[in-house]
């Protein structure tokens, strides 16, 4: 365990890391404190809103399997091109999307801002 991370950073990366969560009985193991430090721990994650625990068994005993609390995107930001709104929420026009001019241009303006992140 580096010394210049917290504990909490140091677990928050090892739930992070592990695409299943982890189990709880595991994470003190793994950062090599007692159960009592670890319960310490997951529930300052827990308060700051990091993670998520779910009652769980593993090799039948009750633990906690834990994960990484996953950000909500807002919505809006699905319909967002640059600044440029989708043309398709909310259109009336009754046209084919292959010869729609105005989602054409909509779709080229995605395709650009994927060159400019990927710079």
């Amino acid at each position: 365990m580096e010394s210049n991370m917290s504990i909490e950073e140091t677990a928050l990366n090892l739930i992070r890391d592990s695409k299943e969560g982890i189990f709880q009985n595991e994470l003190w193991k793994m950062l090599e404190i007692d159960s009592r430090k670890c319960s310490r721990v997951v529930s300052k994650l827990l308060d700051d809103d990091l993670i998520i625990r779910e009652q769980a068994v593993s090799n039948g005993a009750r633990t906690y399997l834990l994960k990484l609390k996953e950000e909500e995107k807002p919505c809006f930001d699905l319909l967002l091109s640059g600044d440029m709104f989708s043309p398709c929420a909310g259109c009336r026009d009754a046209c084919q999307p292959e010869s729609c001019e105005k989602l054409t241009s909509w779709i080229a303006n995605l395709n650009d801002d994927e060159k400019t992140e990927d710079k």
